[in-house]
Parts: structure tokens; C-alpha cells; sequence
């Protein structure tokens, strides 16, 4: 089993708590992107490093500064000897690191827009597709302010999770970190054609109709409160599904159970929530409306 494979790899390198990682896998396989949110020095690099050369895959980083230029992602046409040749961007690799996204002017944002939604960039009217899988880790520093740019709401939506990798252990990443470097002698345990195998998986897995309905009914209660101004997109709701049936694969099930959209719901949901005003000034938070949701809104018996 893949999941099993990657902890044993990843054995006393990568200090993450098993939920992050299943979270991690899942938003892979299920086709979509990861926003990680934390302060620096959490791991998230050496994580987002570990992870491409554990499943075997192509790896870029970008770190994201004010001056960047949308080109500087995608690459541009060269005139070299009387015709004009391609330079791909860093855009080019199976997985792909933006570090600090929220660094970069809303025009440089936007370059990632196609490529996450369709896995291709469009330049001089040319189309290019990206690789297979393509899989954008994006991180940005919740605490400071000063020099970023706010994601904007459709940015947000193609995200189909957040996270945060927390504080580790500090005593045993002390310890780890002083035998051996996360990435001295990490072996691969999968490829890319396995991880598109597993991707044609994911929509195997059953969903039972009870389950859909009550995916919806989530969604209609998170829509009908006053203190939320903009509640979750169709989009977001198949990516809570996506990421459900890939959690479910994970687990070793081919169909869906209530606490795979829950955990599903908690990851994909928040960052996607527009709170009023006046909400935001009481307290009221995203991630505390979406629990009470799943609190609220019965589960479904027969699921």
C-alpha cells in the first residue's frame, strides 16, 4: 500500500503528524493543489522536497518576491539564431513549491491560475502542457503582512486544501537533523504512472447517494448563515468529494464513509469561506463555522 510505503521511507527524516501526511497524499491523488500555512521554519520545504523524491517525481521551487514576473514562472520564447526557441519556467516539474505566494503582485498570482485548473499555460497564443501529475504545494506566512499581497477568492477555490504542518517534536528533529540530512539517501517508492493508476482510483470509489446528500446539506447550511458572506463553490464541493474518495483509497476502502468527507470538509473548506464583517470582529472564524456545520447538519444513518 502506498501510504504504508511512504511512512516507512519517510521514518525518522520527515517529523509529520500521519493525518498530514494522509492529507498530503489524498489532495495529490484526488487531483488537486495544497495551500500550506505556517511560519517560517516549520518544514514545510524540506517537506515539500522529501515528498517529490520519495514518490519519485520531478521537483521546482519558486519563491515568490514582488518584483517576479508572470514569465519568470512560465518561461518565455528566445530569438537564438534566427528562430525563436522555448525556455521553460520553473512551472515545468511534477511538483512544484511557491514559496511565500502571497509575496507576489496579483499578476504574477494569476500566471498559477491556468496551470492549476487545466494543467497547461497559454503564451504567444501557443498552449503547453504541463506534466503528469502536476501537484503545486503553495505556502504563505500567516503572521506577517508587510509586502503581500492577499490571495484573492478565486485563487483560494483552486486550492482544494489547507494546512498547517504545526510544531514538530523539537527534540527529536534536533536529534534526526543531527544524524543525517532529511534527503541523504531517500529512495523513491513510486512513480508518476503509478500515482495516475491511483488518480483513475480515486473515482472509483463508491459515494453512496446518502453521502452526497449530506455533502450538500453542509454546504446549504454554511450558506444560509448570516455571518458567512460567501460560502463554498460547486468546485469545492467536488474537490471535498475528490478528496474524500482519495482519503477512502488511502484507508484501503473502495467506498466512502462519514468521517472521510468530515476530515475532507475541515481541510477544503475554511480557506474558502468569506466571513462578514462584523463576524470576523466577534471572533467567529471559518475553520469554527465549518465544525459547527459538522456538528448541526446530521450524518446520515445508513452511510
Amino acid at each position: 500500500m502506498l501510504l504504508a510505503r511512504i511512512q516507512e521511507a519517510l521514518a525518522g527524516r520527515v517529523l509529520l503528524q500521519e493525518e498530514t501526511l494522509k492529507l498530503s497524499l489524498a489532495t495529490l491523488l484526488s487531483g488537486g493543489h495544497l495551500l500550506l500555512e505556517d511560519v517560517p521554519g516549520t518544514g514545510k520545504t524540506t517537506f515539500a522536497k522529501t515528498l517529490a523524491r520519495v514518490l519519485g517525481l520531478s521537483f521546482s521551487r519558486i519563491q515568490m518576491t514582488p518584483d517576479l514576473l508572470p514569465q519568470d514562472l512560465t518561461g518565455v520564447y528566445l530569438y537564438r539564431e534566427g528562430s525563436l526557441v522555448w525556455e521553460k519556467g520553473p512551472l515545468f516539474a511534477q511538483v512544484l513549491l511557491v514559496d511565500e505566494l502571497n509575496r507576489a503582485t496579483p499578476r504574477t498570482q494569476s500566471a498559477l491560475l491556468e496551470a492549476m485548473g487545466e494543467g497547461q499555460i497559454t503564451l504567444e497564443g501557443r498552449t503547453h502542457p504541463l506534466p503528469e501529475p502536476f501537484f503545486v504545494l503553495a505556502t504563505q506566512n500567516p503572521v506577517e503582512e508587510e509586502g503581500t499581497y492577499p490571495l484573492p477568492v478565486a485563487q483560494r477555490d483552486r486550492f482544494a486544501a489547507r494546512l498547517s504542518l504545526g510544531y514538530p517534536d523539537e527534540k527529536t528533529l534536533l536529534r534526526a537533523l543531527r544524524a543525517q540530512d532529511p534527503l541523504e539517501g531517500l529512495e523513491a517508492v513510486t512513480g508518476a504512472e503509478e500515482i495516475l493508476a491511483l488518480r483513475k482510483g480515486v473515482r472509483r470509489v463508491r459515494v453512496a447517494e446518502e453521502l452526497s446528500d449530506y455533502l450538500l446539506a453542509l454546504a446549504a447550511w454554511l450558506r444560509g448563515r448570516e455571518a458567512v458572506r460567501l460560502g463554498p463553490s460547486p468546485r469545492a464541493l467536488l474537490q471535498v468529494e475528490r478528496l474524500a474518495q482519495a482519503l477512502a483509497l488511502l484507508e484501503g476502502r473502495d467506498y466512502l464513509v462519514p468521517e472521510d468527507l468530515k476530515r475532507a470538509f475541515r481541510a477544503a473548506i475554511p480557506h474558502r469561506l468569506l466571513l462578514r464583517l462584523e463576524a470576523e470582529l466577534s471572533g467567529t472564524t471559518p475553520e469554527a463555522m465549518v465544525d459547527e456545520a459538522l456538528r448541526a447538519v446530521p450524518v446520515p444513518v445508513e452511510a
